[in-house]
């Protein structure tokens, strides 16, 4: 098998460039920084930047640019935020990166049907700022500002999934510019549909590779009349698992659930300057009416208390509930305090809720044993959940080592009918264990790959690899 990269040209690769200059003026970038910038990679996978960087401002033009890089064979990058943590955004082969961020216009909001139609370069912060006097918002919060269509292609998730569900559950249409530069729409807006394959769910966690996604149509939520929430620490991991096994197993309609060792919380209170206790603990949230908000918080408590967790501590003004979730979200910058000047190698897996406990616990004696500073942070409402392993990237015995336990990490996730990934995605750093996860369910993607693409010019080097050369 090769890797899915076609042999890169230079001679095609200028032409290319060449022909886009001509076309699009300094909407094409070709200089070292910004290329580097969209060859960046928030993991220790190494910088792989793109030959050009374009910056599409419609559907049109992105039709354009797209065949114009299929006659001259040249790979196509998608990027969004840059934020993705397992290389999607890498050019190992060179090729023109797709900057997305012009396309940002908010489409359509349909207040009564409770969707809205936008641009993919649009951010989720920037549509629920637009949506700020309509009573609505969108939910899916992966943390970073990440923008719509880079979401939609990583089928991300983050700390509002147990409530409102994934991308899978909130994009009801997208359109996307395939290979050879066709646009489709892959749904109407109606909130079910059987009618033929189903599109949308097939783009939905593509990363680039079968189409680059332009605008999208997501689910829209009233926002909650009551929020509240805190946080509660427990006496041990296995403990605080166990309590959010039961509120999950009681039906309890918990907004946010969001696990954090000790590891995490001493880096938490080191770097958002907090006093929270340091041993393992949860944040959770509450939406609804006053009565259900407190009914559910109580309910919380009684289980907490099963577990020996406690005291909760309350945040139920507006100002505090932000920075215990700033705070939160900030897990990712906050590990570096616990080894300064290194990177962190930021993985994750999710389990079945009732193996979440056994995983988690067996991976922390894997982490001592293994000699590794690596916090645990997790959205464990659904049984996923991230480590970030602290590591010089100048030691390859100690990459070694790290990506030794990554690997026995992933394994023990699909022993207990797990996934390799529950947000991240594959990219370019999980490829290997997409493979150990589907098997031969792995050809069946090379094929729709390799119908949709048979150039292989669609962010080549990621996910899974072509066989053949």
């Amino acid at each position: 098998m090769n890797t899915a990269i076609p042999p890169r040209d230079d001679a095609r690769i200028a032409a290319a460039l060449e022909r886009l200059s001509l076309r699009f003026g300094p909407r094409l970038q070709a200089g070292k920084a910004v290329r580097e910038q969209h060859g960046h990679t928030t993991t220790y996978i190494p910088n792989q930047a793109p030959d050009g960087v374009f910056y599409p401002e419609s559907l049109e033009e992105v039709q354009e640019a797209v065949r114009l890089c299929a006659e001259f064979r040249v790979p196509i990058i998608p990027f969004g935020t840059g934020s993705s943590l397992e290389g999607h955004v890498n050019a190992p082969a060179g090729g023109i990166s797709f900057d997305m961020s012009r396309m940002k216009r908010v489409l359509a909001v349909n207040q009564e049907d409770l969707d809205c139609t936008v641009e993919a370069g649009l951010t989720r912060e920037e549509l629920n700022q637009y949506l700020r006097d309509t009573g609505l918002f969108f939910p899916i919060d992966p943390g970073a500002n990440a923008s719509l269509g880079g979401m939609a292609a990583t089928r991300a998730s983050g700390t509002n999934a147990v409530r409102y569900g994934t991308m899978r559950e909130n994009v009801l249409s997208l359109t996307a510019v395939l290979a050879d530069g066709r646009a489709i729409k892959t749904a109407r807006r109606a909130r079910k549909s059987s009618a033929g394959y189903d599109l949308t769910r097939l783009l939905v966690g593509s990363e680039g590779t079968l189409g680059v996604i332009t605008s999208l149509t997501v689910k829209l939520y009233g926002i909650p009349p009551a929020i509240s929430g805190g946080l509660c620490p427990f006496p041990s991991v296995e403990a605080a698992c166990n309590a959010v096994i039961m509120t999950i197993q009681m039906g309890i309609l918990v907004a946010r659930i969001e696990l954090v060792n000790t590891l995490g919380m001493r880096a938490i209170n080191a770097y958002s300057k907090r006093d929270y206790p340091e041993g393992p603990c949860l944040f959770v949230e509450f939406h609804g009416t006053e009565a259900g908000v407190r009914e559910q918080a109580e309910m919380f408590g009684e289980i907490a208390g099963e577990f020996s967790g406690g005291p909760f501590v309350w945040a139920t003004a507006a100002e505090e509930r932000q920075k215990l979730w700033k705070a939160r979200h900030d897990f990712y910058w906050a590990g570096f305090v616990l080894r300064p000047g290194c990177k962190a190698l930021s993985t994750d897996v999710c389990v079945p809720i009732s193996r979440l406990a056994q995983c988690i616990v067996e991976t922390e004696a894997d982490i001592a044993e293994s000699g590794l500073i690596a916090p645990i942070v997790g959205h464990v409402g659904d049984g996923n959940f991230h480590v970030s392993v602290l590591m010089d990237i100048d030691d390859p015995t100690e990459i070694k080592r790290a990506e030794a336990f990554v690997a026995r990490l992933n394994a023990r996730a699909l022993a207990m009918d797990g996934t390799c990934t529950g947000e991240h995605g594959i990219g370019q750093g999980k490829m290997r264990y997409l493979e150990q996860e589907h098997g031969e369910g792995v050809d069946v993607m090379r094929t729709i790959k390799q119908a949709l693409d048979p150039l292989g010019i669609l962010n080549p080097g990621k996910i899974l690899a072509l066989s053949g050369t």
